[in-house]
């Protein structure tokens, strides 16, 4: 068997690994006689992954090619989302939920709530929660909804099933999972998930995607909107305007130039004022932002903001060209003819 390191090892390291029975870090698969082995980063050494024996792992030549610029961790998730999306066309957060909990991932969800009004507020009861939770509902015309925190042993998807007209609009995307995991590891999530009361459970048909990606994350409580007694016909309507006609609307390519460079900027600033003994360079800035940001971002989008930021001080500065020549939109118009795909 061929060994192949990334890094030079010394030779009593080397024979730690090889004394073990090889196998893959990222299947769990022994490693075939007659594949390369090699040795890898956890943590990627890129983003300050340290180069020590805790932080090394086999993998077969198949994996480390396949697993480019993610690390070890990540590519490990990425492996497990592509085995479950391997199961059908049409799956959605409760296929999820159920293959989680099939793989040990979770331990149940779903579980029957009692919940009654009393006061003008809501009460939750359930057996997975250590008390009954209190909750003041809002009306609006679909009906009454609260706000709460819900453990994933309460949530479940608002498929069709038990006779009842599922809300679930859409079926999950491997692309969209996995993008979202990687972002939720460093970022907040914005907006809840929402859902309805659906005889004794909390099924949620809005934010499936959003619950999938913290998942993988490792979250296990998930803000929630939740809808008591909605009246259906109109909550069914307005969830599919929303996600129709009434999806958010992308930003104006100039208008997130703008918002990408000035967060890039401020970045490169604070990198050329680093006392760190180095020379600075654009490559050298790159590197450094990579292992700032940790794996939850692209390098691809860590290129885009740089054009971005080239482009903006380009137009602040050099005065290449009038920015009241760039329309609003990403098509030119005869009034203003240069899209910033154009310039770039």
């Amino acid at each position: 068997m061929t060994v192949m390191l990334q890094r030079q090892l010394n030779e009593d390291e080397k024979q730690r690994f090889l004394q073990s029975t090889a196998r893959c870090w990222a299947t769990g698969m022994e490693i075939p006689e007659d594949q390369p082995l090699h040795f890898d980063h956890i943590h990627a050494f890129a983003r300050g992954g340290a180069s020590e024996l805790d932080n090394i792992a086999p993998m077969c030549g198949d994996c480390n090619r396949q697993k480019g610029t993610l690390s070890l961790e990540n590519f490990r998730v990425k492996l497990r989302l592509q085995k479950f999306f391997r199961g059908g066309d049409t799956l959605t957060l409760g296929d999820l939920l159920r293959h989680m909990k099939e793989q040990g991932d979770i331990v149940g969800f779903g579980s029957a709530i009692e919940i009654h009004e009393e006061d003008g507020a809501v009460i939750v009861k359930s057996i997975t929660i250590p008390s009954s939770m209190t909750f003041t509902p809002a009306p609006q015309p679909a009906g009454k909804y609260f706000y709460a925190t819900f453990p994933v042993t309460m949530i479940d998807s608002d498929d069709d099933r038990d006779k009842n007209i599922g809300l679930q609009p859409r079926y999950l995307i491997f692309d969209k999972v996995f993008e979202l995991f990687r972002h939720f590891q460093r970022h907040p999530v914005l907006q809840p998930s929402i859902g309805r009361i659906v005889g004794n459970r909390i099924r949620l048909f809005d934010g499936q995607h959003k619950i999938a990606g913290l998942l993988w994350c490792g979250r296990r409580d998930f803000e929630c909107k939740i809808y008591v007694n909605p009246e259906i016909r109109l909550l069914n309507q307005t969830n599919i305007s929303a996600h129709d006609k009434f999806a958010q609307t992308r930003f104006f390519s100039s208008i997130m130039v703008l918002k990408l460079g000035s967060q890039f900027g401020a970045d490169f600033e604070e990198y050329k004022t680093l006392d760190d003994g180095t020379a600075k360079s654009e490559a050298g800035f790159m590197k450094w932002l990579e292992r700032k940001e940790g794996d939850g971002i692209a390098r691809g989008d860590l290129n885009k903001r740089f054009r971005s930021y080239s482009t903006t001080l380009s137009l602040r500065t050099r005065k290449i060209v009038s920015a009241s020549l760039f329309p609003p939109a990403t098509r030119s118009t005869d009034e203003k003819p240069i899209t910033m795909d154009q310039f770039e």
